[in-house]
């Protein structure tokens, strides 16, 4: 069998039936984890709750939220809280964002992300586990000694980081549960994925304890053509719009004049023409569209090169004909 996810959200309060039923499906197909995130609309924990309440099996993580926005003691509350309403189904999924984001959102200094996230993960993991918080960090020093008195179904909660950077992928094999990449061609999975392996085995973790979830979407549709476009667009903005960690991503990965042709690209005519800048090819490298039996083909491979929880979305908004797509990419 393989380990299917799923990003929900609701864009607009009338949404939030086809929300639920949505999760429901999956939930009843054999869908592993099913994800809520975070963008400029709705916050991720809200979401997570009704999750919780109306789905029984899938795990629930965020994909993702920031170590800005709160502090690791409301993080450790708000993840705390879910674990215990879902019966211990939750997934931490943090990342470190943006200084665009950090700065002009929450307000707060983009300083020393790396040790910001070890440390948020070691004070919520200590606050989870029911312990006084008595924690010396190079960054916070919290000496009084509060407790969250949350009689929880577990004292640890996995954590799934979305690193790009090499230090903090690093970093992730050494500390976190899950690793969720964006944006990897096809032609540099397994060189990547072998990496992280290797590192997590070189700190002394066992690879085959640790999740990978794979970087690129996966869409099940009778019409690939425009999910392909919107790759283009999306690459463009990542490159060009969320600052200098994606674009040094792609320098790393060798592909410096394509980000540069973007970013000039879409200064001069904005996000169309920074699209267009995108060479369609690489759009086939970072998005697989098809049919559930291409897509399951398609999971296969992504297996073979070292991933092992899958990100899938389905086209179809019929709930038997939705289903009947899960179970076929579940297997």
């Amino acid at each position: 069998m393989r380990r299917i996810s799923i990003g929900l959200s609701w864009s607009s309060h009338e949404d939030v039936e086809h929300f639920v039923e949505q999760a429901r499906v999956a939930d009843d197909s054999g869908v592993s984890v099913l994800f809520t995130g975070e963008n400029w609309r709705r916050e991720a924990f809200t979401p997570m709750a009704v999750l919780a309440r109306e789905t029984k099996h899938a795990q629930l993580g965020t994909a993702i939220v920031n170590t800005w926005s709160r502090s690791a003691a409301a993080l450790a509350e708000h993840f705390a809280t879910l674990d215990e309403l879902s019966n211990g189904r939750v997934i931490i999924g943090l990342g470190s964002s943006s200084a665009n984001v950090a700065e002009h959102f929450a307000g707060v200094p983009y300083k020393r992300p790396l040790r910001r996230m070890r440390e948020y993960i070691e004070i919520m993991q200590l606050l989870i586990s029911g312990a006084p918080l008595q924690y010396q960090g190079e960054l916070f020093q919290l000496e009084r000694g509060f407790r969250l008195e949350i009689n929880g179904p577990r004292t640890s909660i996995p954590v799934y980081i979305a690193a790009t950077a090499p230090a903090s992928v690093r970093q992730t094999a050494e500390i976190a549960d899950g690793w969720m990449p964006i944006q990897i061609p096809q032609s540099q999975w397994k060189a990547t994925t072998d990496e992280f392996y290797a590192h997590a085995r070189s700190v002394g973790r066992d690879p085959s304890t640790l999740t990978i979830r794979t970087a690129n979407p996966v869409t099940v549709t009778d019409n690939p053509e425009p999910e392909l476009e919107k790759t283009r667009g999306t690459v463009a903005f990542y490159i060009a719009r969320m600052g200098d960690g994606y674009y040094n991503q792609y320098v790393q990965r060798g592909f410096k004049d394509m980000a540069d042709a973007v970013r000039v690209a879409w200064a001069e005519g904005g996000a169309q023409a920074g699209a267009a800048a995108v060479p369609p090819e690489f759009a086939r490298e970072m998005h697989f569209a098809g049919s559930a039996e291409a897509c399951a083909e398609h999971l296969d491979e992504l297996e073979a090169a070292g991933f092992n929880l899958h990100s899938v979305s389905i086209a179809e908004r019929d709930p038997q004909k939705r289903a009947a797509i899960y179970r076929t990419l579940v297997g």
